[in-house]
């Protein structure tokens, strides 16, 4: 007989179409042995309060991603580095990180339970940045599954940047702001600044800038062991972002350094098929005549 699993189910806030799944989820957990919990921030949202707990997601042995590619990032963030396997719902347009449709949830669910050595699930292992601020008034690192970005705070100006590889500087790097992202992140901001698209199968760090003003403006992809790091210089101030999420107000003199993280983020898939080409190839409709 299969142990009790406890499951954890991070959801998107605006969409109330998640709510009778979350239900029945529920449902078929409890009456099948298992435990169920929402953090309460999501159940409160959704109206759900009856599922809302305290308890940490890093408690779990299955996390239920019910959104799109926001949701897995903010899950990736709730797991804080813990290497619970995430299952990505994909509840609106067509995602590189979400795995299922809704419909195939329950079914998909009792296969990662009652899976076996001879399964063919697999969990795709995917490379974090952990991404260090160095400043007069904090010293902090956060993780990153798709990009950390420097930016400008404000409208037309440029913020300047001395950007060091393994300890030696490369360049003065001038620009609208600059892009570190992983492989899984090259679809993301990094893309939409003409960074390369490299496969989430890889390990390395892709430095973009945005919009540069200056002569050099093309990408660098980086070994995962190499050392990167950037200073701000001059005087006008910058935001650092971690994906997507505001985290810091940059300074002159300010030092944010970069590293493949210790941590993984693992997502459950079930087939041992690359579905990165496919999502890349549907997306910018290749297959189209």
């Amino acid at each position: 007989m299969t142990s009790a699993v406890n499951v954890v189910v991070v959801a998107h806030h605006t969409r109330q179409e998640v709510v009778p799944l979350i239900r029945q989820t529920e449902k078929w957990l409890k009456k099948n042995g298992h435990q169920m919990w929402m953090p309460k921030s999501d159940s409160s949202a959704l109206g759900l309060d009856e599922f809302g707990s305290d308890r940490s997601a890093q408690d779990a042995d299955l996390l239920i991603s019910l959104g799109g590619d926001g949701t897995i990032l903010r899950s990736v963030e709730l797991l804080g580095g813990a290497p619970v396997p995430i299952l990505g719902v994909n509840m609106g347009t067509l995602g590189y990180l979400t795995e299922i449709e809704p419909e195939d949830l329950l079914e998909r669910l009792e296969r990662w339970i009652n899976r076996d050595d001879k399964s063919e699930i697999v969990l795709d292992e995917r490379m974090m940045l952990a991404v260090t601020l160095k400043s007069k008034n904090k010293n902090q690192t956060w993780r990153a599954l798709n990009e950390a970005v420097i930016e400008r705070q404000q409208s037309g100006h440029t913020v300047w940047l001395d950007v060091t590889i393994n300890h030696e500087l490369f360049a003065r790097y001038s620009a609208d702001g600059v892009i570190v992202a992983t492989p899984t992140g090259s679809t993301a901001y990094s893309m939409s600044a003409r960074g390369p698209v490299v496969s989430p199968r890889h390990r390395a760090m892709l430095l973009t800038p945005v919009s540069p003003h200056m002569l050099f403006d093309r990408s660098l992809v980086l070994g995962p062991t190499e050392m990167l790091s950037m200073q701000v210089v001059g005087t006008r101030p910058a935001e650092l972002a971690i994906d997507g999420r505001h985290v810091a107000s940059l300074d002159q003199g300010d030092v944010v350094s970069y590293e493949a993280d210790s941590c993984s983020a693992h997502f459950v898939r079930f087939t041992q098929q690359p579905k990165f080409h496919q999502i890349v190839r549907a997306k910018f409709g290749l297959g189209d005549e």
